[in-house]
């Protein structure tokens, strides 16, 4: 039997003091310093999973004709900037090639290296604009509702069953997390859409489309509507249900992991609060959140990588209809047949490296805000 881990005296009150405009501001703020800083990783995740799935990816100096459009017939021998592992570059005419594998990702650190080398810095932080989109209104939702839920959960627990105490985070974890998940979802097809490689490809597949501006949100949303409207098996469908297209594999995979990382992360929390005590400050409450969040983000985004696997796959599929029949079962078994257990684990290395510091970042940031928004209360009624 778990027992319950007593909260540190000062925690509850806060919460208690704290109205909801308060918890969503500390949110908010949360979620867009955590945005900034993990895009990198995401937009590495994301290339790799979409690789794996087959999806191609095509540089405009893998082609001839289209590389001459961007430099110009006169240009002899231009810096290609192709990365020092490949050893099999070409000449064709006056124009070097760079070979197809060239943009072929090994790994995160490669995914990182080439995007620098061949697409420039800026390109890391592609979909920042759609992640702030969606980080700031989610996570704006998310955790005030997490804090009420789970205060709401642990005293009914406590009056009625003290047993079901320490399951309180995990039902307000999914609870919370699947609310937010399902209102913003429309924000994050859209991010993970301008993230794919898949974007270049066509980007670049022509010689007109070279050097134009990347699609924003609402840009992708129009994409994503006129693709299902030419689609002649889809026309009876109503057009908003495409923006939802996933989200079953959203919510199959988000609610597990705010499941395993809020059941993870409160005891660890509480114990290490309950270590500094009455003596509690900032930097304590800063360093508790941060060490408890990062460890439970970690293991959370190690147990539910098949199916950010399977979300991926069905967000990046083109085809309207199978797009919108799709199942995370079904995705499931067709990565387990294509790539066994390391397709299912496609991209965990940067879902890992991204999960631990942005859950440390965001619940550290969070509750630091609370904790200082709360002293300022109380330094205002005495």
């Amino acid at each position: 039997m778990i027992e319950p881990i007593k909260s540190p005296p000062q925690q509850p009150t806060s919460n208690e003091k704290l109205g909801l405009s308060e918890r969503a501001f500390s949110a908010a703020g949360a979620a867009f310093l955590s945005a900034v800083i993990v895009n990198p990783l995401d937009v590495a995740k994301t290339r790799l999973q979409a690789q794996a799935a087959g999806v191609a990816y095509s540089h405009p100096m893998t082609n001839h004709m289209s590389r001459m459009a961007v430099f110009g017939p006169n240009m002899m021998f231009a810096d290609l900037r192709c990365s020092p592992s490949c050893a099999h570059a070409g000449v064709h005419g006056t124009v070097s090639i760079c070979p197809r594998e060239c943009f072929e990702y090994k790994g995160t650190l490669d995914v990182l290296y080439k995007i620098i080398r061949q697409e420039g810095v800026a390109r890391l932080w592609r979909g920042t604009s759609a992640g702030l989109a969606l980080a700031v209104p989610t996570v704006g939702i998310y955790l005030p509702c997490y804090d009420i839920f789970r205060d709401w959960f642990e005293d009914l627990a406590a009056q009625n069953a003290p047993s079901m105490t320490p399951y309180g985070p995990l039902l307000a974890g999914s609870l919370s997390r699947s609310l937010a998940c399902t209102i913003c979802y429309p924000i994050e097809l859209a991010r993970t859409r301008m993230q794919e490689i898949d974007t270049c490809t066509y980007r670049h597949s022509t010689t007109s489309t070279v050097g134009k501006k990347a699609s924003g949100v609402w840009k992708t949303w129009v994409d994503v509507l006129s693709n299902l409207k030419t689609s002649e098996n889809m026309k009876s469908v109503q057009s908003y249900r495409a923006l939802w297209t996933g989200l079953g594999a959203q919510l199959s995979r988000d609610v597990p992991f705010s499941a395993i990382c809020w059941s993870t992360l409160e005891p660890v929390r509480r114990r290490l609060l309950s270590l500094v005590g009455e003596e509690a400050n900032a930097m304590s409450v800063l360093g508790a959140n941060f060490s408890a969040g990062f460890v439970a983000g970690c293991l959370a985004a190690a147990a539910t990588c098949p199916l950010d696997v399977a979300k991926t796959r069905r967000q990046i599929e083109k085809d309207p209809t199978r797009a919108l029949r799709m199942t995370t079962r079904q995705t499931l078994k067709e990565v387990w047949r294509d790539g066994g257990m390391r397709g299912l684990f496609t991209g965990v290395g940067p879902r890992v490296g991204r999960a631990g510091p942005s859950v440390g970042i965001v619940v550290s940031f969070y509750e630091v805000v609370k904790y200082a928004l709360h002293d300022h209360q109380q330094q205002h009624e005495s």
